[in-house]
């Protein structure tokens, strides 16, 4: 055989080594779980909707990580140990801006609450059905920054997941009917015939900030009809 044939040989042997090591990298093993919060309070969006930002100074390809936010404002990511920097993605959740940096140390496992200043929170919320129609009331509650209230939507939902891409019915209160957040807003809609024969259903009131294209949710209710 000739020698630049079997140079070759060990090219193509050499390569496949060379894959076979970077397969056999050890997956990140460690832990990082926590909540975005207001008063200790998870606050709940729209599920995958809303991410944070995890930064790991100290290395030469220096990117951020995407961590998301579930629907009921918890989130988790898969890491090597070591140190990060954990931040929000400006204009990116339903409350104001903050550029603060979380310094987080995952050795095995770590928690970490984020604490933030959502613009409104939904305050004493019910719901119910009247026959075949689901009901639900709640207050506004300003908390933050000089945006006005856009609208206030009940979404229903056939399963727990629940939001602005995920319903099967919507009715919503805006303008005049949000100008006295102190009064107790009421929604009522019609069970979808789809939905109707399961028995039950999922509701969720949602509150959207002017000029903030992320809403703020309640937790997923779910809702007996018969």
């Amino acid at each position: 055989m000739k020698l630049h044939q079997l140079s070759y040989i060990f090219l193509i042997l050499a390569g496949i080594l060379s894959a076979c090591e970077k397969d056999n990298f050890d997956p990140p093993k460690s832990t990082l779980t926590g909540r975005v919060i207001y008063q200790n309070q998870a606050l709940g969006v729209r599920s995958n909707g809303v991410q944070l930002e995890l930064w790991q100074p100290g290395f030469q390809l220096y990117s951020k990580i995407p961590v998301f936010l579930n629907q009921d404002g918890t989130f988790s990511a898969s890491l090597f140990d070591g140190d990060y920097k954990l931040v929000l993605l400006r204009g990116n959740g339903p409350w104001v801006d903050n550029s603060d940096t979380v310094n987080v140390q995952v050795r095995g496992s770590a928690v970490v609450d984020v604490p933030v200043q959502p613009y409104y929170l939904i305050a004493n919320e019910t719901f119910g059905n009247n026959g075949t129609e689901i009901t639900a009331s709640c207050r506004v509650d300003k908390i933050s920054g000089d945006r006005a209230v856009e609208r206030v939507i009940l979404y229903i939902g056939a399963t727990q997941f629940v939001d602005s891409n995920n319903n099967v019915g919507r009715v919503e209160k805006e303008g005049a009917d949000l100008v006295d957040l102190s009064q107790n807003l009421s929604f009522s809609t019609a069970v979808p015939a789809a939905v109707l024969a399961k028995g039950y259903c999922f509701g969720r009131l949602a509150v959207k900030t002017v000029g903030v294209a992320e809403m703020l949710y309640t937790p997923v209710q779910k809702i007996q009809f018969r």
